[in-house]
């Protein structure tokens, strides 16, 4: 039987281990614009259980354990991949309902139950990617089950068997094939099942990766760490010591210091001693270096001084960049809610009527909890959720169902299509209408992006090498350019046609103001009849976006 204690090692090594192993999943994803990488949304989704998971005692259930990690990954789950894990684990949570341990039957039902939430989450699923590794392995349990009631026997089959589904998610799909890589997904859910079977065979919990130590002797020991902790002495005192021909043994310094204060280093060579220490008398400390040579480095901070300043810092840095979203009682019929990244976009989606924006996009996917929280914020009884990002859809989906309203996600996946349909929105007309009509104008805007390429790569028919300039038309990778202007220029031109009544050109904060006017007189002498405009969008990682109808 595994125990709740067991269970609760396993997921915190499964959590633990991805987010180890977070950049050797990124490199696995072959598409090579910046993107919210497979590893990183995993690990980000596990890291929101792990923090609940680490304060559980020894006698937890099963099903408390299973409830409570499910319900964290639910509201923490970050891209396409963090959510089917999130759904995944899910299965746990109804399999082991009620349950003190759990025997094979139970982690049977569960990675069924896990697998079938997962592939009804996906409106289109494809095989060749984490659905078809946790299904196989799943349909491998059902067979184990019948042979063995040994938990670990019954985990270690399905782990073997999610590797051979793992290694032939080329076979599946070309593009993983031609790329000579497994499916990204695929390969953190395995990482996941595999750590957690090392705690089902007797081991321990993994350990977060080590950091690589620094020689003593020439580390930058400063004042104030990466971390909050009490301050027993003022002043950090550092300097080192030109030792003299008759210098005394460096160990009678530190034990001088030690009488002083702590955090104490003293340690020599041939020509000098190094010296730290934490003290509220530095005076003392100089002195006493003295009877040892001659002093250069000197150096002395007053560390409460740094820390509030620090605390200031980090609490200014907080307000300006982490959104609070205070929950409002409905007052009107409808209200949305965007996502979106860049101060002019985030504007043009206020002017528009959005009640409240979630700052994200490529690169940055906000998380389920994020969206939930802005749509408590909406005062309205229905709630229309514009995600801007297919990567971002299934995070807003799984809001749906914690929200206390009515909650409709539209399923925009670029900025354009996210402004056309709030264009399309009419107050004066019920839900059914409105949710039809805004959905039907996402089909009637092309979108162009022009971003660069994070890696090499040979995709698509063609060979890319990072930090090239991309254009896409409408997700697909239509030019590989060196020059942004270029680049965007010849977009715009692809995009366009004689029916093109509308073309907007949205410039983002890595293109000058000067740079955006060329491109857009460029355009706009080939646009015939279509109305150019020109916005400063300062949206990150796209240096355009173009939008024609």
């Amino acid at each position: 039987m595994i125990t709740g204690k067991i269970l609760r090692d396993a997921f915190i090594s499964g959590a633990v281990t991805i987010a180890n192993k977070k950049r050797e999943v990124d490199q696995l994803n072959v598409y090579p614009v910046p993107d919210g990488d497979t590893g990183t949304n995993m690990s980000m989704t596990m890291g929101n259980a792990l923090r609940e998971l680490q304060v559980m005692d020894d006698n937890v259930t099963v099903s408390q354990v299973a409830e409570v990690t499910a319900s964290a990954l639910l509201r923490g789950a970050r891209g396409n991949s963090g959510v089917i894990t999130s759904l995944l684990f899910r299965g746990f949570a109804k399999g082991f309902q009620g349950k003190i341990t759990a025997d094979c039957e139970d982690f049977c039902r569960a990675l069924s139950l896990g697998v079938e939430g997962a592939y009804k989450s996906v409106m289109t699923p494809t095989e060749g990617t984490i659905l078809t590794v946790a299904r196989t392995a799943s349909e491998k349990a059902a067979e184990s089950v019948k042979l063995t009631n040994d938990e670990t026997a019954l985990w270690s089959d399905v782990c073997a068997e999610a590797k051979k589904a793992l290694d032939n998610t080329p076979n599946q799909l070309p593009v993983l094939k031609k790329a000579g890589v497994v499916d990204a997904g695929g390969m953190g859910i395995y990482i996941i099942w595999t750590a957690m079977l090392e705690v089902f065979k007797g081991g321990e919990p993994a350990r977060p990766a080590d950091v690589p130590k620094t020689d003593t002797v020439s580390v930058d020991l400063t004042a104030v760490g990466d971390f909050d902790e009490e301050i027993t002495h003022t002043y950090c005192t550092e300097f080192i010591v030109r030792k003299n021909a008759d210098c005394k043994d460096a160990s009678l310094l530190r034990a001088f210091l030690e009488t002083i204060g702590d955090c104490v280093v003293a340690v020599d060579d041939d020509d000098i001693i190094k010296v730290h220490v934490h003290t509220e008398h530095p005076g003392q400390a100089i002195e006493e270096g003295l009877l040892f040579g001659s002093l250069i480095n000197l150096k002395i901070d007053n560390m409460r001084y740094q820390h509030e300043n620090k605390a200031k810092e980090a609490a200014a840095f907080k307000q300006r960049n982490q959104q609070q979203f205070t929950p409002a009682e409905p007052e009107k019929p409808f209200g949305f809610v965007a996502v979106a990244s860049g101060a002019g976009v985030e504007e043009l989606f206020r002017n528009l009527g959005a009640d409240c924006i979630v700052r994200g996009g490529q690169t940055m996917n906000p998380s389920t909890d994020d969206i939930l929280q802005a749509i408590m914020a909406v005062p309205a009884e229905t709630v229309f959720v514009l995600p801007n990002n297919k990567n971002i859809i299934m995070a807003a989906e799984q809001a749906v169902r914690l929200a206390d309203r009515k909650v409709c996600v539209l399923q925009s996946k670029t900025i354009p299509q996210g402004i056309t349909a709030m264009m399309n929105f009419e107050p004066e007309a019920d839900f059914d209408t409105n949710r039809l009509n805004m959905s039907k104008s996402l089909d009637t805007v092309s979108t162009g992006l022009v971003t660069f390429a994070a890696r090499d790569s040979d995709f698509d028919g063609h060979s890319i090498k990072k930090g090239e300039i991309l254009a896409l038309d409408n997700g697909k990778l239509a030019y590989a350019e060196k020059e942004i202007h270029k680049a965007a220029y010849k977009l715009a031109r692809k995009l366009m046609n004689g029916s093109s009544q509308f073309v907007n050109i949205i410039y983002g904060a890595d293109v000058s103001e000067k740079d955006a006017e060329e491109l857009y007189e460029h355009v706009r002498s080939k646009a015939g009849n279509a109305e150019v405009m020109l916005i400063n969008g300062g949206q990150p990682v796209y240096y355009y976006i173009i939008s024609v109808e």
